[in-house]
């Protein structure tokens, strides 16, 4: 259990805060381009307890500023987008996407006051569907940092395919059920397996490599896992260990990409990389980018299964809090733990939402499964330090990180250090699009990250 005062330091992000400034010195994800409306590509964004607006310029540039107008506090949502920028309806002030001021109507001709005022704003950059900010302090160039060369990141459009949801509670309890392994055993226990033939774009979705089984049966049936957690340079990876027999090991690489996101397998091929991202205290985003490293990606289809439980324009949960998550109890006894249907992401959602909208950890007990969650809070505090001090972060930021490779594997017991690793690279080397320099195909090297 964590002091009050603990609490508040990790879970409190608004802008001056100690865990707010740490988080603002990673990229973040802010929208989704889908969001970004062909006719009037301007989106209004809470992030951190700021009310910004996003747009795209007509050179196809994003940008993200202060929602307010820096000359008299009008809401630039309702700002016209033309002549290379985001115009204020109340004056004619016109911004770019840095924040300049490119014109004041209504100034003299020859006033260079523009050139004194700047729009407080954001840089981005967009990644296979989603648009990333950073919002933390620039180096000594005046740069941001570079975005990691993460797998999602780095995989062509095709192969990849991205959605948000919205979470009404903190973002670090959303964030802790994700790098919780065992909670997969019970939350998302179904007791009557769908063909994983039929289950596209679902979690879970093939058979556990080298088995009959499919990771739901597996999960399900094996529900005290050996759980290992090492740190790595983009945050912790999480080995998850399942008897199947005296002579099979299950063999599940998840991780935690810090400071705000996870990384699991849903299936043989595809991963999935999860963000959760503070609107204010209260609330978050889930920003989850799917990664396909064997085929193309049906993005009609997982889009149309998404927007089949959610509302727009707020990505909404059609089973919520306020419907009590569409619980059935004869489903209860007959079909899934919970009896909130087949969607795991209502299962999470009711679990963290139950917390409440901060969760209270003075008064909860930890234990040995917990090993993932308690490093985390350790390096978090550890990051918010190193921010305060001006010193390095302990993962997740600089240049040539990769991966992390999140995995399924079936093997004997003595040879779980390496077996997953060696699933890794055939899934690499027959990949489209994943070949790369740092594979060793002689051997079983991984990125240096991992």
């Amino acid at each position: 259990m964590l002091t009050a005062e603990k609490n508040d330091l990790i879970t409190r992000t608004d802008k001056g805060t100690p865990c707010g400034e740490m988080l603002r010195s990673y990229w973040q994800p802010a929208a989704l381009v889908e969001e970004f409306d062909a006719e009037r590509p301007i989106v209004p964004v809470r992030l951190f307890g700021e009310d910004l607006v996003a747009f795209r310029d007509e050179g196809g540039r994003y940008g993200l500023f202060d929602r307010r107008c820096t000359h008299r506090g009008a809401d630039m949502c309702f700002g016209r987008l033309e002549d290379g920028g985001l115009r204020c309806p109340f004056h004619g002030w016109l911004f770019d996407v840095d924040g300049a001021c490119l014109e004041q109507p209504a100034e003299p001709e020859e006033s260079n006051f523009r050139n004194k005022v700047r729009q407080t704003a954001y840089p981005c950059l967009e990644r296979n569907g989603v648009v990333f900010t950073y919002m933390g302090q620039m180096n000594e160039k005046g740069e941001a940092p570079p975005l990691p060369d993460y797998d999602c990141f780095t995989a062509p459009a095709a192969y990849t395919f991205a959605f948000k949801g919205h979470v009404d509670c903190n973002w670090l309890q959303a964030l802790e059920v994700g790098i919780d392994p065992a909670h997969a055993s019970y939350l998302h226990r179904f007791f009557e397996d769908e063909d994983p033939d039929e289950a596209y774009g679902k979690q879970f979705r093939d058979r556990a490599d080298g088995t009959d089984l499919t990771v739901t049966e597996v999960l399900r049936e094996y529900d005290r896992p050996e759980i290992e957690v090492e740190e790595t340079a983009s945050g912790l990876r999480l080995t998850t260990l399942r008897d199947l027999d005296d002579q099979q090991r299950h063999v599940r690489i998840t991780n935690l990409v810090f400071p705000n996101a996870f990384c699991i397998p849903i299936s043989n091929d595809m991963v999935i990389t999860q963000w959760h991202v503070p609107v204010d205290d209260g609330e978050n985003y889930w920003y989850a980018m799917f990664t396909d490293f064997s085929n193309t990606v049906d993005q009609v289809t997982m889009r149309t299964q998404r927007l089949e439980s959610c509302t727009l324009p707020d990505y909404k949960s059609t089973r919520n809090r306020d419907n009590n998550y569409g619980f059935d109890a004869e489903e209860q006894r007959t079909k899934t733990y919970t009896g909130m249907g087949m969607d795991i992401n209502v299962h999470d959602q009711w679990a963290v939402e139950s917390l409440g909208k901060i969760q209270d950890r003075t008064t909860e007990h930890l234990g040995t499964s917990d090993k993932a969650i308690i490093a985390n809070r350790k390096m978090l505090f550890r990051a918010i330090e190193a921010v305060q001090q001006g010193e390095d972060l302990p993962a997740g930021a600089g240049e040539n990180l990769r991966g992390p490779v999140a995995i399924d594997a079936v093997g004997p017991p003595a040879e779980q250090a390496t077996i997953w690793k060696e699933r890794d690279l055939k899934r690499r080397h027959k990949s489209a699009w994943a070949q790369d320099p740092w594979l060793n195909s002689k051997g079983l090297k991984v990125s240096g990250n991992e």
